[in-house]
């Protein structure tokens, strides 16, 4: 049995005790956030320019799904948190793009997205690292395309 088969245990028990955080008092704050199904039908809705940002919060809020789910090794349902992140951040990409705002604020939450992925790679199983790497490499191929449209302006 390998080290990391003798931490699946403790993996399953620490994943419970996250899913349970949002019963807990201090959790509250989430409570008044509207939901990420919500969020997702709201983007339609606003303005060009408030788009990226409202498509990276909830890139944000699955990524963090995403997170829990992978740790209690649910990799379906993880899988599916993923891909949200990576079409929301695809989508904030290229409303950031189209509209000029947000640009640089985009590149530093996906950056940072990209990161807490990484962190999270080496944590899990080698079955999901998989799936993880693919989102890494597909945030950076947004990242590379923010900052390709922030810095070729002055080359017009």
């Amino acid at each position: 049995m390998s080290w990391i088969e003798h931490l699946r245990p403790w993996r399953t028990a620490v994943a419970g005790l996250l899913l349970a955080l949002p019963a807990l008092p201090f959790a509250a704050s989430r409570a008044d956030e509207p939901s990420v199904e919500d969020m997702k039908a709201r983007v339609a809705n606003v303005s060009i320019g408030d788009r990226p940002s409202l498509c990276l919060h909830i890139s944000e809020r699955q990524l963090d799904t995403a997170d829990k789910l992978l740790i209690a090794g649910d990799s379906e349902r993880a899988e599916a948190a993923l891909k949200d992140v990576i079409a929301f951040s695809e989508l904030a990409r290229d409303y950031a793009i189209q509209s000029h705002k947000h640009e640089k604020q985009a590149e530093i939450a996906i950056r940072k997205m990209a990161n807490k992925l990484t962190n999270l790679k080496h944590t899990i199983g080698h079955e999901d690292q998989e799936q993880v790497q693919e989102a890494i490499d597909r945030l950076q191929r947004i990242r590379d395309d923010l900052l390709e449209a922030m810095f070729s302006k002055g080359n017009k």
